[in-house]
């Protein structure tokens, strides 16, 4: 009852205050799912407008991606291991899905670490996990290999598309075009790297930002916090997630990923090329990538010319303002991959706003 007195009191002070259209990006692909299945959107509107980001993993994963795992599964006695959500991403012509139906050996895991004991089990086979995440994903990979390679656990690599969130953020910001006055920094990412990792978007860029938990409070706390910021000259930053991220994240899994990747320029699927964004694999531990193990390469993207799946991971867009949304591409045959998984933009306002928006 506390919370909800509470919460009834942020929401009348933010359609009290003097704001008037002011565009805040929620990064997080969680978060989206938060406020879609709460109503948040529609309890701020018109004040605020929630914008999402490019927080979703498999929407960011590029084409030639699933079609290098494609290759992969044509080499002699591979087995396939991913998460659930990249089973249904398309690549060039084909997805995942089609390759099993194929009679391909493909394994659904839920941790990278379940994939070291599918090697142990199948050491005949070459087993490849398609490695694919943030900050949050990375530092599990990183055991991984780091463990395979302590228990020379030969016949397993790792096929990665790791993304390192600042790069995007950065990349965003600095287009002299864009039009957010807030950001509702990820909070799974701010739990490994640490609230300060997201502190240069108010130094750097005079943008508030805050780094928020998942609960109503803790989102409708955090576009309060933002609004009450948009007046003043020099924006800042807090952490009102500290119950769960300390000031420099988790040591010992940043400490994981330095040892085991570095960050190189990489392919964002639907927005391009951004330098150090990705986390490869080192030399010392090369023999757990896929990529040099296989000899394969990753080629260059195509894009769905008709998708504005792009303009909606920028924040630029609503999923509503694609003129395939809700007709061609829908969650039973997605066209792109913001209508793929269940973090992506397009999917979530499909279930949840689609409703709302035909009201």
């Amino acid at each position: 009852m506390k919370d909800k007195s509470l919460m009834a009191k942020l929401v009348k002070d933010i359609q009290a205050s003097s704001v008037e259209d002011l565009n805040i990006m929620e990064v997080c692909g969680t978060h989206t799912q938060v406020i879609s299945k709460l109503g948040i959107r529609e309890l701020v509107s018109p004040k605020i407008n929630l914008l999402s980001g490019p927080g979703c993993p498999v929407c960011v994963t590029p084409t030639s991606y699933i079609d290098a795992a494609i290759e992969l599964l044509n080499k002699e006695n591979v087995i396939l291991t991913t998460f659930g959500d990249l089973m249904r991403v398309k690549g060039s012509s084909e997805n995942l899905i089609n390759q099993r139906e194929k009679g391909k050996k493909i394994q659904i895991v839920y941790s990278p670490l379940e994939v070291l004991q599918i090697a142990k089990e199948n050491r005949n086979a070459e087993v490849v996990f398609l490695a694919m995440g943030f900050e949050t994903t990375t530092p599990l990979v990183a055991l991984a290999i780091e463990t395979a390679k302590k228990n020379n656990i030969g016949n397993v690599s790792f096929l990665t598309s790791l993304k390192s969130m600042k790069p995007v953020m950065d990349r965003i910001l600095k287009n002299k075009h864009h039009e957010i006055g807030g950001i509702i920094c990820p909070g799974h990412v701010a739990v490994v790297k640490g609230a300060e990792y997201f502190r240069f978007i108010s130094e750097e860029y005079n943008i508030p930002a805050v780094v928020a938990g998942f609960e109503a409070l803790d989102i409708l706390g955090a576009i309060y916090f933002l609004v009450q910021q948009h007046d003043s000259k020099k924006r800042s930053f807090e952490n009102l997630y500290k119950r769960c991220v300390t000031p420099q994240g988790n040591l010992f899994a940043n400490k994981l990923m330095e040892e085991v990747f570095s960050l190189h320029n990489s392919e964002w699927r639907s927005i391009g090329n951004i330098e150090n964004s990705a986390f490869h694999i080192k030399d010392k531990y090369e023999d757990f990538d896929s990529l040099k193990k296989f000899d394969i390469d990753i080629k260059e993207n195509m894009y769905d010319q008709n998708c504005i799946c792009s303009e909606i991971l920028l924040g630029r867009k609503l999923p509503s303002l694609c003129r395939l949304f809700g007709t061609s591409c829908n969650p039973e045959s997605p066209l792109g991959p913001c209508m793929v998984s269940s973090e992506g933009s397009c999917a979530i306002f499909y279930k949840y706003q689609r409703r709302i928006e035909h009201e």
